[in-house]
């Protein structure tokens, strides 16, 4: 019987090498890597973070997808979504024939195009449960490059379902990795989920969790408020009183880690208050479900901007969370502009196009370089990869009329 289900590549890296390379590599970031990290051009000194760019689960996605490509050349290839949150990854995938396949108007996959002949690659977030049935259930071939950190997650929440325990999900409701990982609870009958977002509203739980020893029979609003808060941020048929007796905590792998652990420890506190230090292995359950890089990538920012650089420049998709935490993190401490790519920046007008933490739009600065001397931080969410950080460092010293062809020839 033909496989049709794939996981682990198909032995094409030397094929595919080439391609990668000249869509992706940067002689800049090599340069600068190679220095310590540190450019200086002109009165300008770059320094770029100790760990940036592409992390190994988005460099397996990207090249599992060209060699998928390679690997059919004659059948038509469709993508779930967007393989990873960067615009430009994606678009080149398209360029290569891959058809990315959108959301209906209700919000579910629309799968009406591909037939048993076609080939689906899932993206790095994964897909729901409902989804990869109804792929399978097609008979198309499936070639899915879930990050192994992802998979992680599921194996926990999984087993959260499995025990009983109700996962809390530190995540945006909206993403689909969290999508992803809550759908891996409801393969249960009794499995259940609730998503936080942020601190506010895990301590919206915690309130819960501490007053619900209140009399039977004495409704006072707390449960009507949980419903009314979270909405289709739950398990469908959610009851606080019952599903948040035990609870086990799982996090999105790109959300900030220590609000993350700080999320989790209110948690548990409030389990304690409730139930008793002594029963607590029988209502709460916690493991850091971070992600390594992603970790990492957060721990080299915070290094970067011990050194007070005067300030600093975040590249990658606006809808990618672990760029986003990024800026967040580097805004808590400098200014910041958090650019999509080196096309923000107008070199010759001195203006600069960004989404400010938090915000939803673009904003314009104008002379947002200051004169005189000036050391920028750069680093790079774990999407972005090398040639649009090069692209950008040789962007902002282009603003200063200088040229990087003496540092790294052309």
């Amino acid at each position: 019987m033909e496989q049709t289900y794939f996981r682990k590549g198909f032995g094409l890296k030397g094929a595919i090498e080439g391609a990668l390379a000249a869509d992706y590599h940067s002689r800049v970031v090599d340069a600068i890597r190679g220095a310590g990290y540190e450019l200086v051009v002109g009165d300008l000194t770059f320094k770029l973070a100790g760990e940036f760019g592409f992390c190994y689960g988005v460099d397996r996605a990207v090249e599992y997808a060209y060699e998928t490509r390679t690997k059919f050349p004659a059948k038509r290839v469709f993508l779930v979504g967007e393989i990873i949150h960067n615009p430009h990854v994606n678009s080149k995938l398209t360029t290569m024939g891959v058809q990315i396949l959108l959301r209906r108007p209700d919000g579910e996959f629309d799968f009406g195009p591909v037939t048993p002949e076609d080939v689906v690659i899932l993206p790095a977030f994964g897909v729901t449960v409902q989804d990869f049935e109804r792929l399978r259930a097609i008979g198309c071939v499936l070639v899915d490059t879930t990050c192994g950190s992802v998979l992680n997650v599921w194996k926990r929440v999984d087993s959260y379902a499995r025990d009983g325990f109700t996962a809390v999900i530190h995540g945006k409701s909206y993403h689909e990795e969290t999508k992803a990982t809550s759908s891996q609870v409801t393969k249960y009958p009794g499995g259940k989920y609730l998503v936080v977002r942020d601190m506010a509203e895990a301590r919206e739980v915690c309130n819960y969790i501490e007053g619900a020893g209140s009399p039977k029979g004495l409704p006072d609003g707390r449960g009507e408020r949980l419903l009314r808060l979270f909405g289709e941020k739950m398990s469908p048929g959610f009851d606080p009183e019952r599903d948040l007796v035990r609870v086990g905590v799982a996090n999105q792998t790109t959300m900030l880690s220590g609000e993350s652990l700080a999320i989790a420890a209110e948690l548990r506190k409030s389990m304690a208050k409730r139930y008793g230090e002594a029963a607590l292995p029988q209502h709460f359950r916690n493991f850091d479900t971070i992600c390594s890089a992603t970790q990492e990538r957060q721990d080299a920012v915070l290094k970067l901007i011990g050194g007070r650089p005067n300030l600093m420049v975040v590249i990658g998709g606006y809808n990618s969370s672990n760029t986003t935490h990024l800026a967040a993190i580097c805004q808590e401490k400098v200014t910041t502009f958090h650019i999509e790519d080196a096309g923000c920046i107008d070199a010759a007008a001195g203006t600069i196009r960004f989404r400010p933490v938090g915000a939803k739009v673009e904003e314009r600065r104008e002379a947002w370089l200051p004169q005189g001397p000036l050391t920028i931080g750069v680093t790079a969410g774990a999407s972005t990869p090398n040639n649009k950080i090069g692209e950008t460092i040789e962007r902002i010293a282009a603003t200063r009329g200088a040229s990087l062809e003496a540092v790294v020839g052309r």
